[in-house]
C-alpha cells in the first residue's frame, strides 16, 4: 500500500506489555506493505491529557466566561493553539489510517488518550457545528480501536456480568469517532490477555498482522445514515417520523443508540454490515 500513512495512538505505560507488542506488530506489518508509521506513544510523550486555559497563547476571547470549544476553536484560526495539540492534529492530518492500542479501564480508555481526543479533537479540526457525523471532517479517514481486556469474551456478551461489548463500544465509535467523520473498521480485540497462554498471544499477534497485510481494503461498520434525522433545532435532530414508522415492524432497533426500545442489532459495533 505505498504512500499510505498510518497513525498509531498508544496508551499503555509499560514497555513490557501486549499494547506495546500489538503496537510493533502494527509497525511491522504495515510497513513490509509500504505504509509509513507514526506513533504518539503517549506515556512515553508525556502527554498532558488535561484540558485547561494553558491550551491558548494568549489572552482568551472571554476571560470572564471561559468556554473550551469555541476558545480553541479561535486559537486554531488564529495559530494561538498549544504546539503539543498542534503537533498531534498535524500527524491526524498527514494519517490515512488511525489505530488507537490501549487496554479497557474501567470499560473505558485510559485517562490518557481520553485527554487526548479531548485536547486534539478541537472544534473547527475534528468537528463544527456543521460539519459532523456523516458530514464529519475525516470522512476519507479510516480508524481503528484495537485493545485488551482483563475479563474473558463471554464476560462482555448480552449475557454475561460486563454486559454487551456492542454497548461499551457505542460511546467511542459513534460519539468519537463517526462524529468527526471517520469510517470505523471493526475493532481488534484481544480479550482477557492476562490469562492468555503464550500460544495463544502468538497467535493474536500473527493475525493482527495479516488482518493489517489488507486492512485498506475493509469496510467500516454501519451507522444510521444522517439522512434518517431532521438535522434541525426545530426539528429536534432526531430520526424523521417516516424512519421511526418503518422500524415499528422490525425485529431490531436501528442501532446501539437508535433502537428505539427495541433489542439492539446484534454484533453491529463490532462487524461491519454485510452487503
Amino acid at each position: 500500500m505505498a504512500g499510505r500513512k498510518a497513525l498509531i495512538v498508544l496508551a499503555h505505560e509499560e514497555t513490557t506489555s501486549f499494547n506495546h507488542a500489538m503496537k510493533d506488530a502494527a509497525v511491522d506489518a504495515l510497513q513490509k506493505r509500504g505504509w509509513s508509521v507514526t506513533v504518539s506513544d503517549l506515556y512515553k510523550m508525556k502527554f498532558n491529557p488535561v484540558p485547561s486555559r494553558d491550551d491558548i497563547i494568549g489572552k482568551p476571547k472571554d476571560p470572564n466566561n471561559f468556554k473550551y470549544s469555541p476558545e480553541t476553536a479561535s486559537a486554531l484560526a488564529e495559530g494561538r493553539l498549544s504546539s503539543d495539540i498542534i503537533a498531534e492534529q498535524k500527524k491526524l492530518e498527514a494519517a490515512d489510517l488511525l489505530i488507537f492500542q490501549f487496554p479497557v479501564y474501567w470499560f473505558s480508555v485510559p485517562a490518557i488518550l481520553k485527554g487526548w481526543f479531548e485536547r486534539v479533537f478541537t472544534q473547527g479540526f475534528a468537528y463544527s457545528l456543521t460539519s459532523m457525523y456523516g458530514s464529519g471532517p475525516f470522512q476519507k479517514k479510516k480508524a481503528v480501536l484495537s485493545f485488551t481486556t482483563g475479563g474473558t469474551g463471554p464476560m462482555y456478551t448480552p449475557m454475561g456480568i460486563n454486559g454487551d461489548v456492542n454497548i461499551l463500544l457505542w460511546p467511542l465509535q459513534n460519539g468519537t469517532l463517526h462524529f468527526c467523520g471517520f469510517q470505523v473498521l471493526e475493532p481488534q480485540i484481544a480479550y482477557s490477555i492476562s490469562h492468555a497462554p503464550e500460544d495463544a498471544r502468538l497467535q493474536i499477534l500473527e493475525d493482527w498482522k495479516k488482518r493489517l497485510a489488507a486492512i485498506w481494503e475493509e469496510k467500516p461498520i454501519s451507522f444510521v445514515p444522517d439522512s434518517n434525522f431532521d438535522l434541525s433545532y426545530a426539528g429536534g435532530f432526531v430520526l424523521k417520523q417516516e424512519v421511526q414508522d418503518h422500524q415499528k415492524a422490525q425485529k431490531y432497533g436501528l442501532s446501539v443508540g437508535q433502537h428505539l426500545g427495541k433489542a439492539i442489532p446484534p454484533d453491529s459495533q463490532v462487524k461491519a454490515q454485510k452487503k
